[in-house]
């Protein structure tokens, strides 16, 4: 062992501490035994066992990511590479009422774990019942202790999710059934409570209403979350409020006097004190741009001096651009046709033929995707100003095949395919390759509309046609507005979920990239609010890198930053450890280190050896 009191100094880097200050310092950095041991300009480095060159690069805390759906990935990948390699070092875990808290739950028959999971963040079946048939805790005490025998990468923050707390006090049936008694209530009270006071940062709830159960016979029903009424939330939200803590939310998207009665409780003015709220999502839906207006409109109205709120809603640092295979898509639930095709399992193409070759469903489906799209009326207008119901985007010029098994297609947006259906119906002599006239004349020759073109892609390739589309964010200037914004949260990433479907693992960095344009004062506030201000309002230790801090470190290099370009950042690789695939972000060479606990897990463009071999990160302590 070296004599030398400390293990690592970064020198020369420009310091982001975290706080916003405008004016960052070029220093050196100090780690020893896990912790920021000094920092100021031109440290001994003789001090030092390893110098590592921070010129031209800036240090800055850990970033945190505030969504994610990591709690099943930690169980077969605990080191979670796909968040680290981009320079984040916390997630936080168990959020929209899904967790692992209560064990498997599995009583009665019911699997709970791939019930509210598989649908929901578009999980396969198998991957989550892997996991459920690790699982040998069963409280939220114990899920803690857990956690930290895992070799974790990046910190852990969780939550005490709404709909496993349901299921644990009332059992699966009941929780998506019907009310609680008042025994019942009490019971959840007191376990919520309970466990916030073991470490958990907060709570977690649901009301988006398109999340729905994956098993028989509860595929018609949403989520437990979504059976608690008013009442029961106001209560759980009042244990939450007394110990400080924070609640994670959806807003119940279809009802505007819904949403502001729910998040009237942040609201000081009215409960004694604020409650600390964080909610998803402000988005700039293509489909219905007054959403985003409205819900920045809510977070300064809830934050004004009049009503006392400390509320909080994510932002999205990318495009929203959503991967769908054949209909299974997350935005697809909103759908009722749609919604229908996803009740089926994965893997039972046949029944999913049956229901698109039905009479009754054509004609309903038909006149789903041709609503508003021709003739006059209240859904023609509102489809030409952007104000629709949908946040699903049935513009066929804005989708566009990625993967297909006919790979002439590949490339081409469904508006270029659609006109290739209707040349070849006509007869027009145009190119067409003998793979393409096959699946022309077996499944295309009926389409009259784009109905009908629609019903024929998904016959003809089910879920081994990979499409997307980017339903909202599309002006990166409105984001960066979004991400500047003070009552708002830069996160969303929902890093973890959706496997097949979305990857926004490089969000911190897009947000980074997007604040670099107004120089380093709005860099500085952009990393105090990737990391002091979530540790704040998660009410957790870090996101700060003063002496004597536990040493979370991301450098990174601000030219390979400005180079980086995140809208093609996307990549499909089949991961080991759930055996899939998975939609990933690949931003090599823009993090030039990223430091967890004083263990370096990544350099440059690898992984360092220690990472998922050794434990690094903890579940973050709570200051409330």
């Amino acid at each position: 062992m070296s004599d030398k009191p400390w293990d690592f100094l970064i020198q020369g880097a420009k310091v982001f501490d975290g706080s916003g200050a405008p004016i960052p310092p070029i220093e050196d950095i100090a780690i020893a035994s896990g912790r920021i041991a000094a920092r100021g300009p031109d440290l001994d480095a003789s001090l030092a066992r390893k110098v590592i060159d921070g010129s031209e690069r800036w240090a800055m805390p850990g970033l945190f990511d505030i969504h994610t759906h990591y709690d099943l990935e930690l169980e077969v990948a605990p080191g979670l590479p796909e968040s680290v390699r981009h320079g984040t070092t916390t997630v936080v875990i168990a959020n929209c009422s899904l967790g692992l808290a209560f064990g498997a739950q599995r009583t009665a028959g019911a699997d709970p774990i791939v019930d509210c999971y598989a649908r929901v963040e578009n999980i396969p079946k198998s991957v989550l019942r892997a996991t459920a048939d690790k699982v040998d805790w069963d409280n939220p005490k114990a899920y803690l202790q857990h956690l930290n025998t895992l070799r974790l990468g990046p910190n852990l923050v969780t939550l005490v999710p709404h709909s496993m707390l349901r299921i644990e006090v009332m059992g699966f049936e009941a929780s998506v059934s019907r009310d609680p008694t008042e025994d019942e209530l009490q019971a959840m009270e007191a376990l919520l409570a309970q466990a916030l006071d073991d470490g958990y940062a907060g709570f977690s709830t649901d009301a988006l209403p398109f999340h729905y159960l994956a098993n028989q016979p509860n595929t018609h029903k949403t989520i437990p979350t979504q059976f608690a009424r008013y009442p029961e939330i106001k209560r759980l939200t009042e244990v939450v409020r007394q110990k400080g803590a924070v609640w994670q939310a959806t807003p119940p998207k279809d009802s505007t006097i819904g949403t502001i009665k729910t998040f009237l409780l942040s609201c000081g003015r009215f409960h004694g004190k604020p409650l600390k709220t964080t909610v998803v999502a402000a988005l700039d839906v293509q489909s219905n741009r007054k959403i985003v207006r409205l819900a920045r409109l809510l977070a300064r109205v809830l934050n004004s001096r009049l009503l006392n709120g400390d509320f909080h809603l994510q932002a999205l640092a990318a495009p929203f651009k959503v991967w769908s295979d054949g209909a299974v898509t997350p935005l697809s639930e909103e759908i009722a046709e749609l919604r229908t095709l996803n009740e089926v399992e994965l893997e039972d193409r046949d029944t999913r033929m049956q229901i698109l070759n039905d009479p009754d469903y054509i004609k309903s489906f038909k006149a789903m995707w041709m609503t508003g799209k021709s003739g006059f009326g209240l859904a023609r207008l509102k489809r030409l100003m952007r104000l629709e119901d949908y946040a699903f985007n049935r513009t066929l010029a804005d989708m566009t095949v990625d993967v297909c098994p006919l790979v002439d297609w590949q490339g081409l947006d469904f508006q270029a395919v659609f006109d290739r259906v209707k040349a070849y119906n006509a007869g027009e002599n145009t190119a067409f390759t003998e793979a393409e006239k096959t699946v022309l004349a077996e499944y295309f020759t009926a389409v009259r509309d784009e109905g009908d073109f629609m019903l024929g892609m998904l016959r003809a390739f089910d879920r081994k046609l990979s499409w997307y589309t980017v339903s909202a964010n599309r002006d990166e200037a409105v984001v960066r507005k979004l991400l500047m914004d003070p009552q708002l949260l830069p996160g969303f990433n929902d890093s973890g979920a959706h496997l097949t479907n979305m990857a926004f693992y490089d969000g911190n960095l897009r947000a980074l990239k997007m604040a670099s344009d107004g120089g380093d004062e709005d860099v500085a506030y952009m990393v105090k609010r990737l990391t002091r201000d979530p540790a704040r309002v998660f009410g957790v230790q870090g996101g700060s890198i003063e002496v004597g801090d536990q040493a979370d470190i991301t450098l990174i290099d601000p030219f390979a930053l400005r180079r980086f370009d995140h809208n093609n950042s996307v990549r499909r690789q089949f991961r080991e450890e759930f055996q899939h695939e998975q939609l990933v972000n690949r931003s090599d060479g823009v993090v030039s280190l990223v430091m967890i606990a004083g263990h370096p897990a990544w350099s440059g463009d690898r992984f360092e050896q220690a990472f998922g071999q050794e434990k690094m990160g903890t579940v973050l302590a709570t200051t409330f």
